[in-house]
Parts: C-alpha cells; sequence; structure tokens
C-alpha cells in the first residue's frame, strides 16, 4: 500500500504564509500526478494545484500568482507554498497520488492523506 502523510498546516494571519509537504511511502515505482485539494467546511473538496512527473502545473484560479506548487520526484515528496493567505482558504489541505504504479503491479491506483488543517484568522 501507499501511505500520503501531510505536514506544515497550522494558525496563520491573513497575509501570512504556510508551507505544506506530502510524503508519498511504500513501494513505489512512478507517480504520474501529485496534488494538493482542499475543503472548507460545507464545501465540496476542490483541487488547489496539481504537478505532474514531468513538471506539467496547474492551479485553481483563486491561488495564482500566491501559491506554488513543486515535487521531488527521487523522493516521491509534494509541497506547496502558500503566500497572501486569506480567510478563504481555510480548509483541510489534503494531498492526492494519482496513477501511482507500484513495485511488483501491473495496475495503478490513486491514494489519499488524511489532511492538514489550515486556518487563516482576519
Amino acid at each position: 500500500q501507499v501511505q500520503l502523510v501531510e505536514s506544515g498546516g497550522g494558525l496563520v494571519q491573513a497575509g501570512g504564509s504556510l508551507r505544506l509537504s506530502c510524503a508519498a511511502s511504500g513501494r513505489i515505482l512512478t507517480i504520474i500526478t501529485m496534488a494538493w485539494y482542499r475543503q472548507a467546511p460545507g464545501n465540496e473538496r476542490e483541487l488547489v494545484a496539481s504537478i505532474t512527473s514531468g513538471g506539467g502545473i496547474s492551479y485553481a484560479e483563486s491561488v495564482k500568482g500566491r501559491f506554488t506548487i513543486s515535487r521531488d520526484n527521487a523522493k516521491n515528496l509534494v509541497y506547496l507554498q502558500m503566500s497572501s493567505l486569506n480567510r478563504e482558504d481555510t480548509g483541510v489541505y489534503i494531498c492526492n497520488a494519482e496513477k501511482v504504479r507500484m513495485l511488483g503491479r501491473s495496475s495503478v491506483n490513486d491514494y489519499w492523506g488524511r489532511g492538514t488543517q489550515v486556518t487563516v484568522s482576519s
């Protein structure tokens, strides 16, 4: 199995910054896409940013220019640098690994972390 563990969340004042990290562990060969989603109370889970193994990046419109996603393919790590945070950024940030190929398996699967809470106060 693959485990995703997020870290770096917390309480921050509006205008501040946080850096989230997600580590994927297990007998992983490749991960095609790694992404960050967030879920605020009463809202659906939304895609914040994604990055492919080849470096292709996309962002939600609401975070463009403020958030930066990056990854370390060799270590199966993904990061989300968040700046100019506002109250609308509050939520649980969840790491996703899409199309993960594991040693000894021919199929690919998607995996989710449990999330890390980000709270932005005004």
